[in-house]
């Protein structure tokens, strides 16, 4: 959410922002922002006036009353009375604007970083950097589910009977490879710094109109019936919440957090949560990497945070790439994003399989996220991404460390975890 002050005294920046993100029909909310906002405050300052004339009649009718001016008296106390009439309609007016002004100032996209690439969608996305040779092997690559079948690791048909589409048993080899993978990226994070967090899985609304968009709740969030409670979508949402209302120390930042969590999603309008398919399903499990820091700080955390998850693909033999998302593939709270993508051999071609993100103090402001400075307090920024999201991860493992016999080959930091093997046979 972009501060009230800002939009004021500039709307045409904001209004030369939504169109970068192509969203016009946004570019009516600027101006009905500032007409409200005028509005209240023309209420405000006249409420602040009534109340300084009533405490000063207030105090003058005692001394009327003792003077035997009792006419006066009462003529000061219908005065009094009159103006405390029109301070409370005043003060109604004052809440209703206010309610008016969050509405919109909550679906005003954030200001974008200058370094953003502008275009309508995904499909204008840049390509960074690319890290390791993509390779496509001179044998066949199955489809990942294929893969899995003949390991005996997953079992879709029960899931479904279970739970419907989009949902999965893993078991044997590949569920413990499932595990090993996020205790792996627990460990790689704690070595870089991070502290580990297993957070709530739950969160209340507030919490979750503080970290994302309307848009984004509506298609991806799951409400517990009965309850201000929502199952998280990833754990940024309960990691970022736990700072709400909070006060920071300058001296304690930043505060880098690494948590793992269940993630749950509707994956609204996502056509073709496919039938045997672990890519796009409601839920999987996700360990995360958030910072929070001082604003001067985020870039260069943003550009360290990406990388992490980089090597952590490295370090598990998979080729990456990063791709910086244009103006209209962000989020409205987010500043800057790079998606990184693993290789697909089967399909030659990049998925995404992270997204790190910059937002700014847009967050910090919804949140009430402040940093005690010297002189006067100020909003923090705020950053997420994704270290590790099996079982998406899974397919870009498999098909990378898939041997020709059909085996797979576990790589030397996932040994330990895998009870020493160095190999998945069927």
């Amino acid at each position: 959410m972009l501060d009230i002050k800002f939009l004021r005294a500039n709307p045409e920046i904001v209004k030369e922002n939504i169109k970068k993100k192509f969203q016009d029909e946004k570019l009516v909310l600027v101006d009905e922002v500032i007409e409200l906002d005028k509005e209240f405050r023309e209420a405000k300052s006249r409420a602040d006036y009534l109340r300084s004339q009533r405490n000063s009649i207030s105090k003058q009718i005692g001394g009327l009353m003792a003077k035997g001016q009792k006419e006066e008296a009462e003529a000061a106390k219908a005065q009094v009375t009159s103006m405390a009439q029109e301070m409370a309609e005043l003060e109604a007016k004052e809440e209703v604007l206010e309610g008016e002004i969050r509405k919109r100032m909550l679906v005003i996209p954030n200001i974008i970083d200058p370094s953003v690439p502008i275009g309508k969608d995904d499909s204008e996305n840049v390509e960074v950097e690319r890290f390791g040779e993509p390779v496509v092997p001179d044998y066949e690559i199955p489809y990942h589910i294929d893969i899995m079948e003949r390991l005996h690791g997953v079992d879709l048909d029960s899931a479904r009977k279970t739970s419907g589409s989009g949902f999965y048993y893993l078991c044997g080899d590949i569920a413990r490879l499932h595990s090993a993978i996020l205790s792996y990226a627990r460990d790689f994070m704690i070595n870089k710094g991070f502290t580990y967090y297993i957070p709530p899985f739950m969160i209340h609304g507030d919490v979750v109109t503080g970290v994302m968009s309307f848009s984004e709740m509506e298609n991806m969030m799951y409400k517990i019936e009965g309850e201000d409670l929502y199952l998280i979508g990833t754990s940024e949402h309960s990691m970022i919440g736990k700072f709400i209302d909070t006060i920071l120390d300058e001296k304690s930042l930043p505060q880098a957090l690494t948590s793992y969590s269940p993630c749950f999603r509707k994956e609204v309008g996502a056509h073709g949560i496919e039938e045997r398919g672990v890519y796009r399903i409601h839920q999987f499990e996700k360990q995360e990497m958030v910072v929070v820091c001082k604003p001067e700080d985020s870039a260069e955390w943003f550009e360290k945070m990406y990388h992490y998850t980089v090597e952590f693909f490295r370090s598990l033999d998979i080729p990456v790439r990063s791709l910086e998302c244009c103006s209209g593939d962000l989020a409205d709270l987010k500043v800057k994003s790079i998606d990184v993508e693993a290789w697909s051999p089967r399909q030659q071609k990049y998925f995404e399989v992270g997204s790190c993100s910059n937002l700014g103090d847009a967050q910090a402001r919804r949140l009430g996220i402040r940093i005690k400075g010297e002189g006067k307090n100020y909003f923090a920024h705020t950053l997420n991404n994704t270290v590790v999201a099996p079982p998406r991860m899974l397919i870009a493992f498999l098909e990378n460390n898939l041997n020709p016999d059909g085996s797979v080959r576990i790589p030397e930091p996932l040994r330990m975890y895998m009870g020493g093997k160095d190999l998945i046979k069927a």
